[in-house]
């Protein structure tokens, strides 16, 4: 885990594979969770933290470097400590914070294609304000806002042919699992036409989840599935609950069910009761 005064992402990522971690932040608690694919011999290519900037604010952040292009561990790494090192000495100012966060997003660009290497990864950040959220993200990794009854109350549009396809109707949630261009992304960290999407500001309900994750959820599980598991009981068990699910499904897919193995990282935060 990064803090605003360490930057040891990838001790966090070694010593806690497979482990939820639980962290203060804000007005609430994060937990956060990554392991590696299952079977996987190469490392882990997310990356996730949570940024403490004082009693009332904080970041969460998950990064999931490209499989298949080289640099994919590194530029997710690159990625999250530039977010954490722009808004290291953020004031009060919500407005500040917002300006740092989108400075981070091209600090994490601009160091990314300096590795001249095609290294390539999503960004999503998650803002935190005292009651308030509001989500940033590059990228196909997602962040969802759950209310305890169920209601999907905000959803970032995945950055990919089939997450637009789906936002038009065009395509349902089970045939977007499934279909052939699923693994195609058109923006992300780590390219000269990089766009950051900015929403709003939205207030939490003091039973609302925030979760954040990796497409190694989303690939695997429906989001139907997700907000069942993440809307009530326990904010720790409700993401080992999830996590178990995701690579269960990876490992063994049951009859007609979607399966696709990858590192997985998921966040879920919460207002203090």
């Amino acid at each position: 885990m990064i803090t605003a005064e360490s930057a040891s992402l990838q001790l966090y990522l070694d010593r806690h594979l497979g482990e939820a971690e639980s962290v203060h932040l804000a007005a609430g608690r994060a937990l956060l969770f990554t392991a590696p694919c299952p079977d996987k011999d190469g490392p882990n290519e997310d990356a996730a933290a949570a940024i403490a900037l004082g009693e009332g604010s904080g970041i969460l952040t998950v990064a999931d470097g490209f499989g298949g292009h080289p640099g994919g561990a590194e530029a997710a790494a690159i990625a999250v400590r530039a977010i954490a090192e722009s808004v290291h000495d953020v004031d009060s100012s919500v407005d500040d914070l917002r300006a740092l966060i989108m400075d981070g997003f091209d600090r994490a660009n601009g160091s990314v294609l300096g590795l001249g290497i095609g290294a390539a990864t999503t960004l999503a950040v998650l803002e935190i304000a005292g009651r308030r959220v509001r989500p940033y993200h590059v990228g196909d990794s997602e962040i969802l806002v759950v209310g305890q009854r169920g209601r999907l109350k905000w959803r970032t549009v995945s950055h990919s042919p089939v997450g637009y396809a789906v936002q038009a109707g065009l395509v349902d949630e089970v045939e977007a699992m499934n279909h052939a261009e699923r693994h195609l992304v058109s923006n992300m960290v780590g390219s000269a036409d990089m766009r950051i999407e900015v929403g709003p500001l939205l207030d939490l309900a003091a039973r609302d989840t925030v979760l954040m994750a990796s497409d190694g959820l989303f690939d695997n599980l429906v989001i139907g599935d997700i907000v069942e598991a993440i809307r009530k009981g326990p904010l720790d068990r409700a993401i080992a609950r999830l996590a178990g699910e995701a690579r269960t499904r990876m490992s063994a897919p049951g009859d007609d069910q979607p399966s696709k193995p990858d590192d997985l990282t998921i966040v879920g935060y919460r207002l203090d009761p």
